[in-house]
């Protein structure tokens, strides 16, 4: 890709037919412009800097909150005329799963990108700030949902596809999702292995899931585990370390970080909230669901919303 010595990449993670990269380039005005190629299908979303982006279907400028569409096979050009550097996230998807997410799109019946971008659009706001926070904290999980999220909203931005509605069949398929990540809450399920295991595609899965559930698989896998970890810690003894990687944390700051996002407090409060003995009743709000709990010595009550 253009000069190594200007641009370097940084994996952050890829599975089945996907990978994503945060991409780095330090070219500037007087930088030569190299030809290269795409080898897959390239949907970058642009973090910082400007440059412009050369193709058969002419030139563009790209700046921060534009996404840049890149067909496979196809030759381009990036220049910094108007300043030095820019940095990309780059999600890059064989053909074959582009065409499994267009099969879940109405009205979209073809995968090239008649355009080379997706100007920094108001209802795109919400995904870049996602993938943000991929490159600060890299999961496959989550990163196989960011993928399969941009691929719907780059074909839905160039082609005006909508998500088809969902059926009573794959109401019944989510029912059977959510039994299944309960009873293997635990282990490091993908996106792929649930889709695959309810015979849908993965995109298909993710949207349907999010539809019915209101929710990701991942974010609802999240939840459970953190709930789970705050069972243990209100009725155990156990370490707070010991607790998080036993409900599926490899990250001590991580499970910290997430549980004060969703509980409100650290685990270290929230277990000292919970002694029995205490009589304390501390009604703390989940900023995430908006469901309010009651920490006790008694128990721990969800309330109704």
């Amino acid at each position: 890709m253009g000069n190594v010595d200007l641009v370097s990449a940084r994996r952050l993670a890829s599975g089945p037919g996907w990978r994503v990269s945060e991409v780095v380039c330090r070219s500037g005005p007087r930088d030569p412009v190299f030809e290269e190629q795409h080898t897959w299908v390239s949907i970058s979303a642009v973090l910082s800097g400007h440059f412009t982006y050369r193709s058969k279907h002419g030139r563009v400028l790209l700046s921060p909150g534009a996404v840049l569409l890149g067909e496979r096979g196809a030759s381009f050009c990036c220049g910094h005329e108007h300043g030095v550097g820019d940095r990309c996230v780059a999600f890059h998807l064989d053909p074959s799963l582009l065409e499994e997410v267009a099969g879940d799109l109405s009205g979209v019946t073809r995968t090239g990108f008649p355009t080379h971008r997706l100007p920094p659009l108001q209802h795109l706001a919400p995904l870049l700030a996602d993938v943000h926070a991929l490159t600060r904290k890299p999961d496959p999980r989550s990163a196989e949902e960011l993928t399969l999220r941009m691929a719907g909203a780059a074909l839905r931005g160039v082609h005006a596809g909508s998500a088809r509605p969902v059926s009573a069949r794959d109401e019944r398929r989510m029912v059977d999702a959510v039994r299944m990540m309960e009873a293997r809450l635990l282990e490091p399920l993908s996106l792929g292995t649930l889709a695959e295991e309810l015979g849908m595609g993965r995109h298909h899965f993710l949207r349907t899931f999010r539809k019915v559930v209101g929710e990701s698989p991942y974010s609802y896998v999240l939840g459970r585990r953190l709930l789970l970890a705050a069972e243990r810690l209100r009725t155990g003894r156990e370490r707070i370390a010991d607790i998080a990687f036993a409900c599926g944390f490899g990250d001590l700051s991580e499970f910290i970080r997430r549980f004060r996002a969703r509980f409100g407090v650290p685990p270290s409060t929230w277990r000292a909230r919970a002694v029995p003995g205490s009589g304390t009743t501390v009604v703390i709000e989940d900023p995430m669901s908006g469901v309010q709990c009651h920490s006790k010595a008694e128990g721990l009550h969800t309330l109704r919303r």
